[in-house]
């Protein structure tokens, strides 16, 4: 397992995380195989577990929450506010909701899942910060922002730092290289990466047969490991299997050397 730290927060977190956009669906009920496969995933040392109230309307982070019963205190736990939920007194109560459906006291990073251009992002700002005071979360972070956007929310905090920028980042969707990765790499604002393996539509001819045979690696497992590849960078493949999230986990360890990862990228057009 592969630990970094997650920007300026000093948390050690799982470089590949559990995403768990969809999880939850099945009818307002919890699935106990959905569970169980967080359960695993916390159980080999995952403990970088991302949800949001928009999921499954909440019941992704319900299940994350029974999950996590007896596991608390091993898992670094991520939840997000829904656009339409970015006022003062709104962000306040979508957290408290959050908070009851996971079942924890404190929200380990909440984050703004989108913007919206309706509510000034200062004013989005001004209830993290109150949060974080009460001890109802520890680190702040946003998703889906542009690099004007990141600047706003870091230059909108007047006691804590951004942590992290969630963006979709695959192989098939690499626009975030062109200005926000290096931006964050400079500012030191974790990307956490949703989408890495495409929703399953990435093509194994994009992925270098000779890297899936050097390293014995499946062509998620090679993405993986090459989405990965900058210090600051983490991935949250969805995790509703047990099987993949073993498979996922086990995709960085070991590290390609750097020509593999420059021969790769260079063979990849930015779209």
């Amino acid at each position: 397992m592969e630990y970094r730290t997650l920007g300026r927060t000093g948390e050690k977190v799982s470089t590949i995380g559990m995403g768990t956009w969809r999880i939850g669906a099945e009818g307002g009920h919890l699935n106990p195989r959905e569970v169980e496969s967080l359960r695993r995933g916390f159980e080999i040392g995952v403990n970088l577990v991302d949800t949001a109230e928009m999921y499954s309307s909440g019941n992704s982070e319900a299940t994350v929450g029974e999950a996590l019963e007896g596991m608390r205190d091993k898992v670094f736990v991520a939840t997000k506010v829904s656009p339409s939920n970015l006022g003062y007194d709104d962000v306040v109560a979508a957290c408290g909701r959050s908070l009851q459906r996971l079942r924890v006291s404190q929200i380990d990073l909440y984050q703004v899942h989108w913007p919206n251009p309706q509510i000034p992002i200062r004013e989005t700002m001004k209830a993290m910060e109150k949060l974080a005071d009460q001890g109802k979360i520890r680190h702040i972070g946003v998703s889906n922002f542009s690099v004007e956007q990141t600047r706003e929310a870091m230059e909108s905090l007047s006691k804590y730092e951004l942590a992290s920028n969630q963006v979709e980042y695959s192989l098939t969707n690499r626009s975030v290289e062109t200005s926000l990765m290096p931006f964050c790499r400079k500012e030191n604002v974790a990307l956490i990466a949703y989408s890495p393996l495409s929703r399953g539509n990435i093509q194994d001819s994009l992925v270098p047969r000779s890297l899936v045979e050097k390293y014995s690696m499946t062509s998620a497992q090679v993405t993986l490991n090459w989405l990965t590849r900058e210090e600051g960078t983490f991935a949250i493949p969805k995790s509703a299997q047990a099987k993949h999230i073993e498979e996922n986990a086990s995709s960085v360890s070991v590290r390609f050397t750097r020509r593999e990862y420059d021969e790769m990228t260079g063979g990849l057009a930015i779209h």
